[in-house]
Parts: structure tokens; sequence; C-alpha cells
């Protein structure tokens, strides 16, 4: 088949990639002048960074995780790390997850969460139902404690809005729920691990995460033409016209709103939707530092308060790669994130350096490279109809004929890794395509 996929990204080359590896003419049709969506890296002379917040190489999934590997050159062209990874709560350390470091708070936190943490657990085994809004999710899983010392402050700094108009169903998957023996334990000083999947995690010796991009289209067997942005899509007969070139097969992984008004067939109904769903847009600092002494060997740190400035989260860049930083000197990258409000001028940049200087991050003096990358496409706006609403949009694709998925290709909040693995899936049902020749309904559990 003659199949044109729709956006450079890691879900649209890793799709690209296997299909043509079973004989398929492939075009991968990326609007900017390099494919690599947000896994899009940058040097500055000496210095590498990741365009889009700290990407890892991991997966729970061995294939995955192996196939990820496999295209930044395996153990040779990769460094792997212990995870280690802190809060910084006011003016201590706190390790990762909250709930897990619950023991290093102050005594009067300490009794704050485990009372809480207690009466929400005992109020879910009577039966208390999971609130439908995030807002009141967090206080029936965390209970009071943990809302206030961490998770209310914190989620208000990503998602900047009232928590209780968020969803709460997509959290469910992401935040497991810690065994109250744990946090006992915790908060007796006894160390407890949370999140052991990611307790260890991989990254590109060279070139940033844009490595694993850039292994994928070396050797793919498809043809990759950047600069080109799709003005129209339509059905023609048994097959698709795209720009008025042929194919038998389209897939989308472009975000949805961007490519609505190039698809001719969409129904109103479906492009109403399509154009009320919002993203959460990020900005990311990239910062050079010189040193006296090595960083600390953190991976990455979370900022829960207002006082610690706009960022949320700090990766310590130059850790995951001693490539990633010259000699004497390290990086950071710190993400703030916005609703398509926020200019980040000079200013706006030397402020969050401050903030993080104030908080223990950095010396602000030491500070030798400072710039910022806006990514619109960031995060997924959870609000309260944002659920129906894709279940509209995506019933309609995976019924169409068309094909589309990716973080945004179908709005699902996926990192990298299930961006691979849902290409995994995407490429087994064009196999089953090819092999029938009937377009059964694309099924993605």
């Amino acid at each position: 088949m003659k199949i044109a996929v729709l956006g450079g990204g890691i879900s649209g080359v890793a799709l690209a990639r296997q299909l043509a590896g079973d004989g398929h003419r492939v075009v991968v049709l990326e609007r900017a002048e390099r494919p690599g969506g947000l896994c899009k890296s940058r040097r500055y002379g000496e210095f590498t960074f990741d365009e889009a917040g700290g990407h890892i190489l991991f997966s729970k999934d061995k294939r995955v995780l192996d196939w990820q590997l496999a295209r930044c050159g395996g153990d040779a062209g990769t460094v792997r790390t212990e995870r280690n990874t802190k809060i910084r709560w006011h003016d201590r350390w706190v390790p990762y997850p909250f709930e897990n470091g619950v023991g290093h708070l102050t005594k009067e936190a300490i009794v704050d969460c485990i009372k809480g943490y207690v009466e929400a657990h005992v109020a879910r085994r009577l039966g208390a139902p999971c609130p439908a809004n995030f807002g009141d999710w967090i206080q029936w899983q965390m209970g009071d404690g943990f809302a206030r010392h961490f998770m209310v402050p914190y989620n208000q700094k990503i998602w900047k809005c009232d928590l209780h108009q968020m969803a709460s169903d997509w959290v469910a998957g992401r935040v497991p729920e810690a065994p109250i023996e744990d946090i006992l334990r915790a908060a007796v000083g006894i160390d407890t691990e949370g999140y052991q999947h990611q307790s260890v995690f991989w990254f590109p010796k060279h070139g940033g995460f844009e490595a694993l991009v850039r292994g994928t289209c070396d050797g793919g067997g498809f043809e990759l033409v950047c600069g080109h942005r799709v003005q129209r899509v339509e059905r023609r007969g048994d097959g698709f016209l795209v720009d008025g070139d042929t194919f038998d097969l389209v897939v989308n992984t472009v975000p949805l709103p961007q490519i609505e008004s190039a698809i001719v067939d969409l129904p109103g109904e479906v492009r109403a939707d399509i154009r009320a769903l919002r993203p959460i847009s990020l900005v990311n600092l990239m910062i050079g530092v010189e040193l006296d002494e090595p960083l600390p060997q953190l991976s990455w740190i979370y900022l829960p308060f207002a006082e610690q400035g706009p960022t949320n989260r700090v990766t310590y860049f130059s850790n995951y790669s001693p490539h990633n930083a010259p000699a004497g000197h390290g990086s950071f990258l710190a993400e703030v994130t916005h609703r398509g409000d926020l200019r980040a001028d000079a200013e706006w940049r030397r402020g969050v350096v401050q903030a993080l200087g104030k908080a223990g991050i950095l010396r602000p003096e030491r500070v030798v490279l400072l710039e910022s990358c806006d990514n619109e496409y960031a995060y997924i706006d959870q609000n309260l109809e944002f659920r129906a609403r894709i279940q509209r949009v995506r019933s309609w694709f995976d019924h169409s004929g068309y094909l589309t998925f990716g973080r945004f290709g179908r709005y699902e909040y996926h990192n990298s890794d299930q961006c691979v693995a849902r290409a995994m899936q995407v490429h087994e049902h064009v196999r089953e395509l090819a092999r029938t020749g009937t377009r059964a309904p694309l099924r993605l559990g």
C-alpha cells in the first residue's frame, strides 16, 4: 500500500518505520523543518537541551524499551541512570513520590498527612464513591494533609485552573494508590519506594532526546517530507487524496485542532468537538551554569509552591548525559505551564532564574546561558467535558477509514514510550487491513 503519515513526531516516524519494514511505500509529511515534535532537541555551543522538558528512555513494556534503546545505539549510545527524584518542600528535600517521603516533613505536617490519609482510606473502604472531579479526587484518594501540603498547590501550578473543573478519570492509571503500610513506615522513618517502574532509566549519550527520532528515521525505509503543511485531505473512492496526491491509507498524528480544517470529510459536530479541545502549553527554560562543584546527583525535582516561582519541575539535564554540557558546566531544564497567556521575554526568564536561586536550586550569578522554547501542545486539558468530547471524535475516526493516534493526534496523555507502543498497535491493525482487505474499526486498548 501507499500510506501517508501526517506528522513527524515520534508517533509518526515510529509507525512509518514499521510499515516500511512490511514493504509499504510510506510518506511522512511534517510541517516543521525537521521531524521530532515534542521530542526535539537543540544545541547552543557545547550545550544540548531538549525543547519540551525532561524526556527519558524507559517503559514497563520490555519490547518498547528494547525498541527505543536500539534506535539510540543500545548500551554504547545511552547512559543508564538510577532515578533520584525529590520534592523541594519549602527548605527541605523530600523523596518523591510525596507519600513515600512523608517522614521528611515537619512533625506537624506528618500528623496532618497521616491523619488525613487514614480518614480517606477508611472512607474509601466504607464505600465513599470516587468523585468525578480531580479536586475532590485528591481529597478522596490522599486526604486533607497530603492535599494541602503538596497535591493541591503542585497541581494548580501545572494545570492553571480550579481543580474541581478537571475530570478525575485520567489520573487513575498515572497515580497508583500507595499501600497504607508504606505510608506508615515512611512516617516513622523507614524508607519506602514508590513508582518503581521508573527506578532506572536511560538517555542518549549525544544529541538529546531527539536522538531517538533520528535513530528511527535513519535507515527507516520511508520518505520524509519536511516543510510541508497539509492543506487538504479527503476520501476518494477506496483511497484518499492528500494535497492532490493519491494514497491507499492516511494515518494522522498531527494535533487534531491543527489538522481539522484540512480534513474535508469531517462532520460538523465532530469539527465542533475538535475545535473545543484545548492544549496546555509549556515554556521550557534551558539554563546553562558554570560549576565550581558537581551538581547534586538528582534526576528531576518538583517545586509545588508559588513562592518558588512559576516553575513546577526542574530537570538536572547534564546529569542525564555528560555530553549535555561542556566540561566545568551543568545544565537545567525548568518547566512552566500556561494557557496561551505567557510572554517568555528576557525579563521574565531572569525572574524565573532568581526564583530558582531563592529556592536553593541554582546560583543565578553562575548562569552563562538562558534560552527558552514555548511548546503550544504540551499537556491535555482534562476538563469535565473532555472525555465525552474526545470519545465522539475518536469514534468517528475509528470508523471512518482514517486512522489517528499520538499524544495530540488522539488526545491520550501518553509519554513517548506509550506513543511507540501505540504505533506498534496501529502497525498490527494495518497489517490485518492489508491481509484481509477490509477496513475494520481501529481498536486501541
